[in-house]
């Protein structure tokens, strides 16, 4: 008895899921949603992405060891590491946009112009990088040190003046 209820009870879930799938697999088929990057998502997209991003990015960062971050040599390191390899997408004091950063979508924060990132939460994010945002993973090509020092001196970015910025990235 208690066998054929679950038997019925599987079959409509079965049934409901297969549906799912189907209308998922046409409209991903039909090519209806523009990927294009000179096109927004709509809200609902935008939301979802947003909420998976966040989420998984808190999961895989929380347990990560930060550093002592405010030696002047860590954030000196990292400054040249942020002006060869970072600007041109997330920008510097006193800039405003460029060629590359004009042209990203989702485009990237301008790290001078926001509060300072969560040390954890920039480490992960700049090592592993963020699919479909052109935030490459960087754990690829720098080691961890130079990783950390990336962090200890975008945390220092938003207080930072355009001549302090040239000064350190010189």
């Amino acid at each position: 008895m208690r066998g054929a209820r679950i038997r019925g009870a599987v079959l409509p879930v079965a049934a409901t899921l297969a549906a799912l799938g189907a209308g998922a697999a046409l409209f991903v088929f039909s090519g209806i949603y523009d990927i294009g990057a000179d096109d927004h998502h709509t809200a609902p997209v935008t939301a979802l992405i947003g909420a998976l991003r966040e989420r998984s990015i808190a999961v895989r960062a929380a347990a990560l060891a930060v550093p002592d971050l405010s030696d002047a040599a860590h954030v000196a390191a990292g400054a040249r590491t942020y002006a060869l390899h970072c600007a041109g997408c997330h920008l510097a004091p006193g800039v405003n946009r460029s060629d590359l950063s004009s042209g990203l979508y989702p485009h990237p924060p301008d790290l001078a112009q926001q509060a300072p990132p969560e040390a954890r939460r920039a480490f992960w994010v700049v090592k592993h990088g963020i699919k479909m945002s052109a935030m490459p993973a960087w754990g690829r090509t720098l080691d961890d040190a130079a990783l950390w020092d990336l962090v200890a001196f975008v945390r220092r970015l938003p207080a930072m003046s355009e001549e302090t910025y040239e000064r350190m990235t010189r």
